[in-house]
């Protein structure tokens, strides 16, 4: 049992540290690159631009849904329900409000609330205040709630909601990003809608327990559910009928097609969204179990300590780039205003190759940090610790 047990927790953290270096990637470009448009846009987006967004589409999906992974396999070892829920709940308020402080101010270095985006962290805690009273339902119907917000919220698509009504401002928690507007001139950008990572959520709660099997069964329901979800995906998109609001289109080239094909709504994340994410995902866990040795701990330092990292990356990339624009004598507002990443900057930005030499760059030294964190936490058993 033991060997399962350490297989498995591998295996997790090592898919999860993989998608926390790869959130750097989009951070770093947010922060370092010349092209101000949408990088998914392919009526403007070259294929290198379009790539290095879309391979990032994996990391809020694969956070969420591990997130609900680990909760269940934590639970399962306490054995106390309610001590869970109580985590889940607390936990979920604390993520909120480091959204709302240190994390904003990370993104955007001043205290003008004037403007405030929440984003997946924001995410993260409202699904687990709503984790924190699903799993005192039976386990099929955690499951199947999760299922019905993941496959059917974009049924929600269809149902028109007047987003300037006090329905519409709640619209934008639950369905739709949007801005809600309070106060004479505050706003909040809602970025990531609840309905849907709520469900992911649920579903990777559910998932843990398939991380519970010997190997031979676990890898093999974890085949059939990843390439169940990808199969899934190519049908339903294909056919261009549900799953996503924005069909594909042919393109000039075969590979621009592709690319089309795969281009898949983030904001809400979309059904297809999430197939086309998770299904890979799951897929390469089994390998991952086998990673070999230096391969495996340098992600799996990352994965054990994914909210430390979080909030380290975005603080690091940022000074960074108010160095960097220091040094060329550049306004350094251009890194301090709430326009931070949206406005285009003279004199600033470049391509991709300097953009992924600075992610390099700042996930190597972030390794060091990261790793001295998770031995504080594997050393330590403060409660407050769990929380970080």
């Amino acid at each position: 049992m033991a060997d399962i047990l350490h297989t498995r927790v591998r295996s997790v953290d090592i898919l999860r540290g993989i998608v926390m270096v790869l959130m750097a990637l989009d951070h770093t470009r947010d922060y370092f690159t010349d092209f101000y448009n949408n990088p998914t846009d392919l009526s403007v987006a070259g294929t290198g631009m379009f790539l290095t967004r879309w391979i990032t589409h994996f990391c809020a999906p694969v956070f969420v849904f591990l997130a609900g992974t680990s909760a269940f396999l934590s639970l399962s070892k306490k054995k106390d329900k309610k001590a869970a829920s109580f985590f889940l709940f607390t936990r979920g308020v604390w993520l909120i409000v480091l959204e709302l402080t240190i994390v904003r101010f990370g993104w955007l270095f001043n205290l003008d609330y004037s403007q405030t985006i929440v984003q997946v962290i924001w995410a993260i805690g409202w699904s687990m205040i709503f984790l924190a009273a699903l799993i005192h339902l039976p386990f099929r119907w955690v499951l199947a709630i999760g299922l019905v917000m993941v496959f059917g919220h974009n049924a929600l698509d269809f149902i028109p909601v007047d987003t300037q009504t006090g329905t519409g401002l709640l619209w934008h928690f639950l369905h739709q990003s949007g801005f809600i507007q309070y106060g004479t001139n505050g706003s909040l950008y809602v970025i990531y809608p609840l309905i849907p990572w709520i469900g992911v959520m649920a579903v990777g709660y559910c998932f843990g327990r398939i991380m519970q099997y010997n190997e031979h069964k676990r890898n093999r329901m974890l085949y059939r559910i990843g390439g169940g979800a990808i199969l899934l995906f190519l049908i339903l998109r294909a056919i261009n009928l549900y799953g996503d609001p924005h069909p594909w289109t042919v393109q000039e080239s075969w590979h621009r097609t592709v690319l089309s094909f795969i281009n898949c709504e983030k904001y809400p994340p979309s059904l297809l969204y999430l197939l086309m994410t998770l299904g890979p995902s799951i897929m390469l866990m089994p390998l991952l179990e086998r990673a070999a040795a230096n391969f495996g701990r340098f992600f799996t330092v990352f994965g054990r300590v994914p909210l430390f990292y979080y909030i380290a990356h975005i603080y690091l990339i940022h000074v960074m780039a108010i160095v960097g624009a220091a040094m060329l004598g550049l306004p350094l507002d251009y890194f301090t205003d709430n326009d931070l990443i949206w406005v285009s900057k003279p004199g600033w930005g470049w391509g991709l190759p300097v953009v992924y030499a600075v992610w390099i760059a700042a996930v190597l030294l972030l390794y060091y940090p990261s790793r001295w964190f998770m031995r504080v936490k594997q050393q330590n058993k403060q409660w407050w610790l769990s929380y970080l």
